[in-house]
Parts: structure tokens; sequence; C-alpha cells
């Protein structure tokens, strides 16, 4: 899954460049999830894979702390040594939300457990989500892995972290993994940040992978516009239409995106 940068209220460049997380690939995220210790990985544990029958399960000595949501969902927090005590209560007291605007968008049909590891260093972080020091959280099918660092963002920006990651973890199954990213990260923004007080217009143009992906201010603008155009559809066509958008132009055998864009919307996309 690829990773995202979020964004919160109006400070937006010092929150980018705190907070730039762009996932790697399904295939690079899924080559670390291993069930013995990561090559290279530092001192401390390491991530046991998803059983089938049982989830994910913390290594041993890690702290674990299992919570079920109001949706009837179980989450298993995972402290792998970074004494982020401080940090799970942060997440437990916003998965509610999260899973609320997650559902909310998506519907209610998408895994029932949700695992969330936070590494126990800058280090372990880059070794288990394949990112580096300006990632906050990354994501796959089998978990929503936190940097440390997070546990010095504002409570607006780590409810946006949350909820933009989270809806990667829920869409995760009806996601192809070539499907286009100024897509998924703009519609995991739409559900992250909370909802605009005036219309929002269509971008002049969509942002590339390369503007995705690459740190500085051009991937803070590069976000704001994938997010732009999710906002322009949801506001101007309805949230319906900006959900059946991503299924069709991001689902496994999905078109092109301006033909999905076509079909769904009948517009043309940005240049």
């Amino acid at each position: 899954m690829r990773p995202s940068t979020t964004f919160a209220g109006t400070d937006r460049a010092r929150t980018r460049r705190r907070l730039g997380a762009v996932l790697g690939t399904e295939l690079v995220c899924a080559a670390l999830l291993i069930s013995g210790p990561l090559p290279g990985t530092p001192v401390g544990p390491a991530v046991a894979a998803p059983s089938p029958t049982t989830g994910t399960a913390a290594p041993s000595g890690a702290p674990l702390r299992t919570v079920t949501t109001p949706g009837g969902r179980t989450a298993k927090l995972i402290d792998l040594g970074g004494g982020a005590g401080a940090l799970l209560d942060r997440l437990t007291a916003e998965l509610p939300g999260a899973e609320s605007a997650v559902s909310g968008f998506w519907g209610p049909q998408w895994p029932r457990e949700i695992p969330i590891v936070v590494a126990g260093s800058a280090e372990q972080f880059a070794v288990l989500a394949g990112a580096g020091a300006d990632t906050a959280a990354t994501t796959t099918s089998e978990r929503i892995t936190f940097s440390p660092e997070a546990a010095a963002m504002n409570p607006a920006d780590l409810r946006i972290v949350l909820r933009h990651e989270l809806f990667h973890y829920a869409a995760r199954a009806g996601t192809a993994a070539d499907a286009p990213v100024w897509l998924t990260e703009g519609v995991a923004d739409f559900v992250g940040r909370p909802a605009p007080g005036a219309p929002v217009a269509e971008p002049e143009r969509l942002p590339t992978d390369a503007e995705l992906a690459t740190p500085g201010p051009q991937r803070s603008a590069a976000y704001d516009r994938a997010w732009e155009f999710a906002t322009f559809v949801a506001q101007t066509r309805g949230v319906d239409r900006l959900r059946a958008l991503y299924v069709a132009a991001c689902g496994p055998g999905h078109p092109d995106a301006a033909t999905a864009v076509r079909d769904v919307l009948g517009i043309d996309l940005p240049a």
C-alpha cells in the first residue's frame, strides 16, 4: 500500500514537512511482512506475520492492547519497544471517530480486525515500513505502522493521519496495485481531513506520482491538488459518486483513470 502525506488545518507546509508519508508499493511492504526477525532490524522485537485465523500477534514481550470499537471491530495496538503508551492512548481515543469516518464513506464492509503497530525507533520503522524520517505512518493490508515520531503530532494532525491510513487499510482489498496514486491519496485525504467550509474548485492539473513521492514543498501542493479533486467531486456530484469513482478507477481490472472519470462523472480529467 502506498504511504501518504497528511494535511492539518491551515498550517499545510509545517504539517507536510513533519508528517510527509508517501507509502511504498504493496510488493515492497509485503516483502517486509515475514514471521521471523527482519534482516537489519535494530535491537527490539520484530512484527509477526498475521495468522489467517488469529490475525496479528504481538511479538514476544511487546505490549499488546486490545480494544473493541463502537462498530464491533477489534483493534490490536502493539508497542514495539519505544515506550509508546501515551501514543497508544491517543490512538485508542481517536479510533471511534476514525472508524465512523471510514465507514461513513466506504461502508461497513471492511476488515473486522485492525492491527496497529508503533515502531520502537526510527531505524526499526525504516525497516518495517520502508519509509524515512518524513513519514508518520504506513499501511498495508496486514497492518498500520506508526513511526515513534508520531507521538509529537498535535491532536488534529494525528486524527487526520489515523483516518487517512485507516481508509487505506479498509479499502486495500478493493484497490489494485496500479491504481492511480492521485486518486487513492486524494480520497484518503478527503476521508481524513476536516470538511472545508467553502466550495473547492477543481484543480487545474492533477499531481504526478513523482510529485506525490518526493519530499519537499511540491509534495504538499501535490497532495492538496489530489484532495481538491476528490473534494470537488464530492461537493459537485456527491460522496456516493466519489466512492463509485474510486471503485471504478482503482479496483482490480480498472480502466485508465480518464475513462473511469468520464464514465462515472461525465467529465474530463484536468490536463
